[in-house]
């Protein structure tokens, strides 16, 4: 019986979170549209638009005068993470600081826009570079494939590093996305609003009603007294004569 009743309560207090929610519908709707509307226009006309511009090489380990094996091939697909570690190296992003050159750019600045990816089973390197200036993106990019080509083929003694594909001029900005700014704020602005309600409501322990004296005290009701407003103001009056 006693499992019964608990379970009545906390499905009747559930029961009152919602009601309480959906009583509130229209201000926990306006304030996830007034947020959606904040993280659009944040997005589109407030943070800088970025660029991503990506090259990729092919490295492949061989000896002098003999054919490609298979064991050349599976060799060669474990080393690209190796190959991923000596592009981001610091001997090579500092090179490419200094060719380009970049003197307001440091190593770790650098190491942020760069991002280097192995798919799976390939021998393929992706070098993608992301900067507010597309044209600097391609360039940066391109000049870390060629230091890090020749870095690669001194510290692990292979063949060559073959060019896959050029740095590409992007035309079309990669960041921030309108849609996903947009989404996460109508989504954080409905959070928050409910947030606050529900802490009102439970940090709320006055009593309002009959039923409130019976749910919190314990105590059954035995008459109500209806107070108009008239009556109400008829009394502060007689109090203030």
């Amino acid at each position: 019986m006693e499992n019964h009743r608990e379970n009545d309560v906390i499905e009747v207090d559930l029961l009152e979170i919602i009601n309480i929610l959906l009583s509130r519908f229209w201000i926990i709707l306006g304030t996830g549209v007034l947020a959606a509307v904040i993280g659009f226009v944040v997005s589109k006309f407030v943070l800088t638009p970025t660029y991503e511009s990506t090259t990729k090489i092919y490295i492949l380990n061989k000896s002098e005068n003999t054919t490609v094996t298979y064991s050349d091939v599976q060799m060669g697909t474990q080393l690209t993470k190796d190959y991923a570690e000596l592009i981001n190296s610091r001997y090579v992003l500092e090179t490419v600081i200094g060719q380009i050159p970049l003197p307001e750019m440091e190593y770790k600045e650098l190491l942020k826009k760069v991002s280097v990816t192995t798919p799976t089973d390939t021998r393929i390197v992706s070098i993608t570079v992301t900067d507010t200036d597309p044209k600097q993106a391609q360039n940066i990019a391109n000049c870390i494939r060629e230091v890090a080509g020749e870095h690669i083929q001194n510290v692990m003694d292979i063949d060559a590093v073959n060019v896959v594909e050029e740095a590409n001029l992007p035309t079309t900005k990669a960041g921030p996305s309108v849609i996903k700014w947009t989404a996460v704020g109508g989504i954080l602005g409905v959070f928050l609003v409910c947030a606050v309600i529900l802490i009102h409501y439970l940090l709320d322990d006055t009593i309002k009603s009959s039923e409130d004296v019976e749910r919190y005290l314990g105590l059954s009701t035995l008459a109500l007294i209806p107070v108009t407003p008239d009556e109400n103001d008829g009394r502060q009056k007689s109090k203030r004569k």
